[in-house]
């Protein structure tokens, strides 16, 4: 399995195609996933807290999309880089 994997990499530098837009292409992917999973932790965090203290809901909620878009505009940055590596 592992010998196929590397005859395709290496078959997709000797095309042109470059081993560093696919490490872009893997990082990029890496980028999304992190950020897919720290938004989703974040908004199961802050349901949680909202079922626990129901009369703070407000404040939380800002909180919350203030720390989703924290994690969205690193998530952004690191896309960006993998790009630029190209």
């Amino acid at each position: 399995m592992n010998s196929m994997l590397l005859t395709v990499l290496l078959q997709a530098a000797a095309t042109g195609l470059g081993l560093s837009k696919i490490g872009a292409a893997i990082g990029a992917g890496l980028a999304a996933i992190g950020a897919g999973v720290g938004i989703g932790r974040i908004g199961a965090s802050g349901m949680e807290a909202m079922a626990r203290q129901p009369e703070i809901i407000s404040d939380l909620r800002m909180n919350v999309i203030i720390f989703a878009a924290l994690v969205e505009g690193v998530a952004l940055f690191a896309i960006v880089i993998c790009f630029l590596a190209l």
